[in-house]
């Protein structure tokens, strides 16, 4: 059998640094582990609790061991230690390392979870596949809020600084008074699963307006989620916005204000027969 222990090292290509997401931007740090001695029963117990994962890392003192799965339990006495059934010739991922590598490596080794160590085989956190997927579907949003920053300081003279927080929905202000069904239950799909990218909001002396995310605020409002991750552009004094503008002729005042149009598919979702 191959090796397969140790750190997969960062790859190198022509992109420029910091174009490519890394691990350490969308691994959970914190993360469950098994200690080596630790029994059958209570690894078979913690898979099976309702936080539950396919699998845990086993660690002594943070340095990675080997990783245990429910398969691997199977028959396996209740008594038995951890360290009797684990499988010990594994994949990990370095923090360094590039998202699209991770991706690479989980794809076709079939594994739905790597425990990411540092430089001296000590747990720092778990990516999964779930975070590859949000990786990618956040991809584009730093240089959308990048061109946005430049745009409204070359537009209105002012200085801009960015921050990421939490914001609650209903102090939001939309720019938008329409979103299309059929792309709100897509949205809604990846709230679900935690798929979601963050918004854009722009901070207008207090007066947050949503510049980008819609449906996804929409969906999120519909399940009853009061607050969401955003990347938030504030300007450091207040500036007659074109989309404050946009808001008041519209009358938009708060997500009640967003038609939600299910007469008409949004128009980059084309059908079969549109197109034969």
């Amino acid at each position: 059998m191959t090796d397969r222990s140790g750190p997969l090292a960062p790859t190198q290509d022509d992109e420029e640094p910091g174009e490519s997401p890394l691990v350490k931007d969308y691994m959970t740090e914190e993360v469950e582990s098994l200690s080596p001695e630790a029994t059958v029963g209570e690894a078979a117990e913690l898979i099976a609790g309702p936080d539950g994962h396919s699998g845990y890392p086993v660690c002594d003192r943070r340095h990675v061991e080997g990783f245990v799965s429910a398969a691997d339990l199977l028959l396996a006495d209740d008594n038995s230690p951890v360290f009797t059934v684990m499988e010990t010739d594994i994949l990990v991922a370095h923090p360094e390392m590039k998202v699209d590598d991770a991706a690479r490596v989980i794809l076709r080794s079939g594994y739905e979870r790597l425990p990411v160590v540092d430089d001296a085989g000590n747990l720092v956190g778990i990516i999964s596949n779930t975070d590859v997927v949000r990786s990618q579907i956040e991809r584009a949003t730093p240089g959308k809020v990048r061109t946005l920053r430049q745009t409204l300081a070359n537009i209105h003279g002012v200085a801009v600084s960015q921050e990421r927080r939490e914001v609650p929905l209903a102090k939001l202000t939309p720019t938008q008074n329409k979103v299309y069904a059929d792309e709100l239950e897509g949205r809604q799909y990846e709230l679900e699963r935690g798929l979601a990218e963050p918004l854009i909001v722009i901070d207008n002396a207090g007066t947050l307006y949503l510049a980008d995310g819609h449906h996804r605020v929409l969906a999120a409002s519909r399940a009853g989620i009061e607050t969401m991750d955003a990347y938030v552009i504030v300007l450091d004094e207040p500036v007659e916005l074109g989309m404050k503008r946009t808001a008041e002729q519209e009358g938009l005042d708060d997500l009640n204000d967003i038609e939600v149009i299910d007469y008409a598919r949004h128009p980059l979702v084309e059908t079969t027969e549109r197109l034969q």
